[in-house]
């Protein structure tokens, strides 16, 4: 892999990772795989950074898992070890569900596969109207990683999860905003403009508090209520004496918009 791949760059506490390999519709090779995960590892412990967005260059977001590649594969490797390699790589999806920043996925074309489910992981998805998405993994023989299987029924239901993996039928722009695969459709022209604004306006709001949202809302979709509820009321207390929740009650009072440093 060229480090050209896989683009890096931040802007006013809004990082944007993006594959760049678009005359490959983006698709990921194992390399590409190992330095987003050293990436968002990074990422996630950065306090500067406030948003991320995952975002592909050209017509598609990523085909997924680069099968080209796949098919040159280590004939000395076990399957031990593949798995290990595989398991390694797939805490991409963790780290995008569980950082503290909100993390977006910005799809203007093609999400299949492993790029479908890296847009899945992510909080929200903001999609160009030519967007579409595709499991895939049925097409080559595959039952999905990438914790598709983990993220996909929780947006649309287990039934059509289900659906969509055995069939590999492709959802557009607009059968995705109905059944709650996205969050936005957007014009293409506008979809780069629309996803850094809205971004920015995680950046520049109280992140502890999200962060602790983000928590919050991760475990109410897999724990029990008590355990919520526990953790709820630790993190109420922690935002309440952060400085960020003093500045917004301050202007509230004020009558003018809170200026947000993160504190």
């Amino acid at each position: 892999m060229t480090d050209d791949h896989l683009l890096e760059s931040c802007d006013n506490g809004v990082a944007t990772i993006t594959f760049n390999r678009p005359e490959r519709l983006n698709a990921i090779s194992g390399d590409m795989f190992e330095r987003l995960l050293k990436i968002l590892e990074r990422i996630a412990a950065d306090p500067t950074v406030g948003a991320v967005i995952l975002a592909g260059a050209g017509r598609a977001f990523s085909a997924g898992g680069d099968i080209g590649e796949m098919s040159h594969r280590d004939p000395a490797e076990s399957p031990e070890d593949a798995v290990r390699t595989l398991r390694r790589r797939m805490e991409i999806v963790r780290l995008l569900h569980e950082m503290p920043q909100p993390t977006l996925a910005r799809v203007q074309g093609p999400a299949a596969g492993a790029g479908m489910c890296l847009a899945i992981a992510c909080d929200l998805r903001v999609a160009g109207t030519a967007a579409s998405f595709t499991t895939a993994f049925a097409r080559v023989g595959y039952a999905g990683d990438y914790g598709g299987s983990y993220f996909l029924p929780q947006l649309v239901g287990a039934a059509k999860a289900r659906e969509l993996y055995f069939t590999a039928s492709s959802v557009d722009a607009g059968e995705a905003l109905r059944i709650g695969l996205v969050n936005r459709v957007v014009e293409q022209a506008q979809l780069i403009t629309a996803t850094h604004a809205m971004a920015a306006s995680f950046a520049a709001g109280p992140r502890l508090a999200l962060a602790q949202m983000k928590r919050n809302l991760n475990l109410a979709g897999g724990g029990g209520l008590p355990a919520l509820l526990d953790l709820e009321a630790e993190g109420q207390i922690r935002c309440r004496l952060t400085q960020d929740h003093r500045e917004a009650a301050r202007a509230f009072v004020e009558k003018r918009p809170p200026l947000f440093k993160g504190r």
